[in-house]
């Protein structure tokens, strides 16, 4: 329980981190890259075993980390550009709802039994992100940008599931440090390799503000992965469960977060979502 509390805490901490980003003009690509790094480097600090850099490509997982890695760094550019062009609320919508893939996953793949409540509490929860995330504002956008969030949301459920099934197939607990250390620095090679090819166009610039900010961005960000794969080796709750009260519970956190840190105001339909997320968990973790 307090591993999959400390995972949604560190979640919820990336999105304040972002908000930050925008308050101090912080280059996005630049402090993501930057923490990756970061983040890399955490996993191999608190990985307890001696670590052999020439054993890590002979790992059984070691494939599915370079697949994550690009992944985590072309997830996050549409959900970068689903922000610019469809809205921020339809970016986070559609990336929290992406637990409905893992949670399929589950049940089609591990056998996960679902109890009816369990089924409520799923539904409620999807309906508990729409609504907290929804605002007044209404974007005109065309058919060629909707495809925007249906990536998003493919891609978020795609990385939530591949993290389940190598803790599930390819990791023992041990591991879970220099494999969440290996993915993030898969995604790090990924982003210079772009910023190489960007920089041909485009001179290089480092800025300090951007180092900061990945740094910032590093730590939290390490920790919501590996506390997350803690949380899933929980005995009494399946994926469906962690995943359904994970990403619930980081939608309502953060909002309040942006409430109390930054003075956001909520509509109804806002407060309604966080009473839906609340009875949904409640559904969720007891059922």
């Amino acid at each position: 329980m307090l591993d999959l509390v400390l995972s949604i805490l560190c979640s919820s901490i990336i999105f304040v981190v972002f908000k930050l980003f925008d308050s101090y003009k912080i280059q996005t690509l630049y402090a993501i890259i930057t923490n990756y790094i970061v983040a890399c480097l955490t996993g191999l600090f608190f990985y307890e075993k001696s670590i052999n850099l020439g054993q890590i490509p002979s790992k059984p997982w070691f494939w599915g980390t370079l697949l994550l890695g690009v992944l985590f760094i072309l997830i996050f550019n549409l959900m970068a550009k689903t922000a610019q062009k469809v809205g921020v609320s339809v970016a986070s919508v559609a990336t929290k709802m992406s637990l409905v893939v893992p949670v399929l996953f589950g049940v089609l793949v591990y056998q996960e039994k679902l109890s009816m409540l369990k089924i409520l509490g799923i539904v409620l929860a999807l309906s508990a992100v729409y609504f907290t995330s929804i605002k007044q504002k209404s974007i005109a956008v065309s058919k060629r940008d909707l495809l925007l969030p249906l990536l998003v949301f493919l891609g978020s459920g795609i990385i939530d599931t591949c993290i389940n099934y190598f803790r599930e197939t390819k990791l023992n607990i041990e591991e879970f440090p220099i494999f969440s250390a290996t993915v993030f620095a898969a995604a790090a090679s990924t982003g210079l390799i772009i910023i190489l090819i960007q920089s041909l166009k485009t001179p290089l610039k480092i800025d300090l503000k951007n180092v900061l900010g990945g740094i910032a961005l590093g730590v939290p960000n390490y920790f919501s992965i590996f506390f997350l794969l803690r949380a899933l080796e929980n005995e009494y709750w399946n994926s469906a469960s962690i995943f359904t009260i994970n990403n619930v519970a980081i939608v309502m956190f953060s909002t309040l977060l942006g409430i109390l840190l930054f003075k956001e105001k909520l509509s109804l339909k806002n407060w309604g979502g966080i009473l839906l997320a609340i009875i949904s968990i409640l559904l969720v973790a007891l059922f």
